[in-house]
């Protein structure tokens, strides 16, 4: 951990000025007031930029993003919905994926992102991270290119949907 917060004070200035806004997303119990604070000097000082939005995932886990935001939306007296619940995840500041990558020949989520990555598209290397380079990302877009998009429905679903739209 001291070389986590080490890390934080050599490289926010630098995200700072490069108009990147940091997000760490993860349980911050049983982090020490130190790395706590470190964090919350990160992301204040980084607020206001807009360039890039940089999510670390630090401590990190789906089960644990469902939990604390239902959590949050029935502490506020509210009823869990899907709007009110994806409202109030850890990642509600940025949109769903699209894409999720998974390196080292594993081919499981890994409790990663569960809620966000509900209609994500999966591609699965056998690169591990190191070794993945921008040709291995070219090979995970192009095979993106490929996909119809159906987000729970049919071929036939999507066709109909388009044709209405023609209609209209």
């Amino acid at each position: 951990m001291t070389l986590f917060t080490m890390a934080l004070a050599r490289e926010v200035p630098r995200l700072k000025a490069d108009g990147v806004q940091l997000h760490f997303v993860g349980d911050r119990l049983g982090l020490s007031d130190k790395v706590v604070s470190g964090i919350k000097m990160a992301e204040k000082a980084t607020a206001a930029n807009s360039r890039l939005i940089l999510n670390i995932c630090f401590n990190y886990g789906g089960r644990w993003d469902i939990v604390q935001a239902a959590n949050r939306v029935l502490a506020k007296g509210e009823t869990v919905t899907e709007a009110s619940l994806s409202g109030a995840m850890s990642m509600a500041h940025v949109a769903d994926p699209d894409l999720v990558i998974r390196t080292g020949a594993e081919q499981r989520i890994s409790n990663f992102l569960l809620w966000q990555a509900a209609y994500a598209e999966l591609y699965f290397s056998d690169r591990l991270w190191p070794e993945f380079d921008e040709a291995e990302l070219d090979l995970a877009i192009q095979s993106y290119g490929r996909r119809e998009r159906r987000f729970g429905k049919t071929s036939d679903q999507l066709a109909t949907t388009a044709e209405a739209r023609v209609v209209t």
